[in-house]
């Protein structure tokens, strides 16, 4: 199983999608700056907004391309606000 993730730095008031198997482990590493020419490695605070666990690792990085794709904010606000939106995704690609 895979999840998708979302983290919001307040300091950098940014967003950042990713996908892991373990999201713990990941968002250590995200906060210590350990990603070489990371975007993460910018701020520290990285916290996660929203988690979205998918069965296959071809549906968590659909997810996060389709997302990064998207470049909006405003798109990644909806998302955590309602995050079957993510499902709905899901199901319209083919």
């Amino acid at each position: 199983m895979k999840t998708l993730y979302i983290l919001f730095s307040q300091s950098a008031n940014q967003f950042y999608t990713g996908m892991t198997s373990d999201l713990e482990e990941r968002l250590k590493k995200h906060r210590a700056g350990a990603y070489k020419n990371a975007f993460t490695k910018k701020a520290k605070d990285w916290e996660v907004v929203l988690k979205y666990h998918c069965l296959h690792t071809k549906d968590a990085r659909y997810l996060e391309q389709f997302i990064k794709r998207m470049k909006s904010k405003k798109f990644i606000s909806k998302v955590i606000n309602d995050p079957e939106i993510l499902t709905s995704i899901l199901q319209n690609r083919f």
